[in-house]
């Protein structure tokens, strides 16, 4: 399974009223960052895709915003302070037992909707039927491959009709640096 990269602005308390908001409206008071590859909580460093890129990405229907060259990743983001380097893999078949590249610490799973970029975890306002907020990490995260997978297919059986239910489940890992 090839790792993919991406750069993402940082979501913590750092972030003042916004954070208590979501703290408030989401309830998951037990975090101290939201690190995930939701696209309204953390957005992309590059939501721009330039010409130059091209070489560097993903080529795929909405991936378009993850690079296969994590060297160059960097260099594109290196003056940019609060910002969270990712590495991550799409629909893994097993638990990574070490981080796909040196400089990276395994932080857990999210489920992101397959067209989009919205957590079902931290940005759906919760599905107590299918997860309970108090088994997310301090990060937003499950811990682990086998409760992620279930926790994704219990989406899709009760939430049948709802797009943030179809999910790509995502391992997470944080640079390090």
């Amino acid at each position: 399974m090839t790792p993919w990269f991406i750069a993402t602005q940082r979501f913590d308390p750092a972030d003042g009223e916004s954070w208590s908001k979501y703290i408030a409206w989401s309830g998951l008071s037990q975090l101290k960052e939201v690190v995930s590859l939701d696209g309204m909580l953390c957005p992309t460093l590059l939501p721009e895709i330039r010409d130059e890129y091209w070489p560097h990405i993903v080529n795929e229907n909405f991936m378009l915003n993850f690079f296969i060259d994590h060297d160059y990743l960097v260099e594109q983001v290196r003056k940019t302070e609060r910002k969270n380097v990712l590495c991550v893999l799409r629909n893994p078949e097993s638990e990574p037992t070490s981080p796909p590249i040196s400089g990276f610490q395994f932080l857990g799973y999210d489920l992101i909707e397959r067209e989009g970029s919205v957590s079902a975890l931290t940005n759906c306002g919760g599905f107590p039927d299918a997860f309970s907020n108090s088994e997310l990490s301090k990060e937003g995260l499950l811990p682990s491959l086998k409760r992620a997978s279930e926790v994704r297919n219990n989406l899709l059986a009760l939430h049948p009709e709802s797009h943030h239910a179809n999910c790509n489940l995502w391992a997470i890992f944080r640079s390090v640096e």
